[in-house]
């Protein structure tokens, strides 16, 4: 059960790997909200998507009615809970005869799961944290462990996304980069002048392409300030739009990078394996939401900038200052003189 968040929802999708790999023959059901569920269609370690919408969660008697018919039809031998809130602890209410009911280690969940795993553990990233909780089937079984996560498109869906993209005028002979320039919460995004000099020099070394990525009014709304600063830039395109996440999924897998603030979007284009590079606001942690991190896959933390880490009193707006235009694109420039052919 991953219900809520583009991101930790792909992440999450590890475990639904994991278990295939370690019971081939097992039937995987992965609940997710209904406005993520399309991320997930056709992937091969998921055998059916069980969804809520918002009417299912909008008050508490429809919601517990659901699980319970949910859990009821499904019979259920495993359950995962990786979030074990108030909320999904109803599956493990509904299934006391499962044997396996595994949840993060909390004080309120003694009762319903019955193996609890302590999470919290240093030095590892989200993934590998989340892979914890399939530890208690080592008792039973070989546990294949498989730390990537992956998202599945049809050749078909490929190609119409790049035709549509073809459409709106992206010239595919050309760089194309997937930019986030905001977010839903303002203060996580990187300065915006800031946000402004990198993509102006990324434009100028490679005669790149840049889409800019929103969801929603606040970031639309970001997305076109900061397109009317660089003057409307005609390698911009503002207007490309991706009216559901598996829509985003099939135009981020036609582009050549992904750039731009921490969030869902960027776990999205690495699951596709799409070379990336995010920006993280000083309370979210690099080592633990940049999972897998390689040349491939990187990333800027106002902590990893000398003289940051002993600057603990300083306010958020202070440490996010650490991040400058020259530690972004010292950093950036490498990955894309690998990934993109300079004009």
């Amino acid at each position: 059960m991953r219900f809520r968040r583009v991101g930790d929802s792909v992440l999450s999708v590890a475990l639904c790997s994991s278990l295939r790999k370690s019971f081939p023959g097992a039937t995987i059901d992965y609940v997710v909200n209904d406005n993520i569920a399309s991320l997930f269609e056709g992937h091969p370690d998921i055998d059916r998507l069980v969804t809520f919408s918002r009417a299912d969660t909008a008050s508490t008697r429809a919601y517990v009615k659901k699980v319970r018919r949910i859990t009821r039809e499904g019979q259920y031998d495993l359950i995962v809970d990786p979030r074990s809130t108030a909320r999904t602890l109803w599956f493990s209410l509904f299934s006391l005869s499962t044997p396996w009911r595994i949840g993060r280690k909390k004080w309120y969940d003694l009762f319903l799961h019955n193996h609890r795993v302590a999470l919290q553990v240093e030095g590892k990233d989200e993934v590998e944290r989340t892979l914890l909780l399939l530890s208690p089937l080592e008792r039973v079984a070989k546990v294949i462990y498989d730390r990537e996560f992956k998202l599945y498109l049809s050749p078909d869906e490929r190609a119409a996304a790049r035709r549509a993209m073809a459409g709106q005028g992206v010239d595919f002979s050309r760089p194309v980069i997937l930019c986030a320039v905001a977010t839903q919460l303002p203060f996580k995004a990187w300065n915006m002048e800031r946000m402004k000099q990198v993509l102006c020099r990324v434009i100028e070394t490679y005669n790149a392409q840049l889409i800019f990525n929103y969801a929603g009014r606040v970031e639309e709304e970001t997305a076109r300030r900061l397109h009317r600063m660089m003057n409307d830039h005609p390698n911009v395109f503002i207007d490309i739009n991706a009216p559901t996440l598996r829509d985003l999924a099939a135009m981020t897998a036609n582009v050549d990078f992904f750039f731009g603030n921490e969030g869902g979007p960027r776990h999205i284009s690495q699951a596709l394996d799409i070379p990336s590079f995010a920006i993280y606001p000083p309370h979210i942690s690099k080592s633990k939401w940049l999972p897998n991190a390689c040349d491939r896959f990187q990333g800027i933390h106002p902590r990893d900038i000398p003289g940051a880490a002993n600057e603990k009193k300083l306010s958020y707006l202070e440490q996010y200052d650490f991040v400058t235009v020259g530690e972004v694109w010292e950093r950036l420039k490498p990955m894309l003189d690998r990934y993109l052919a300079p004009a």
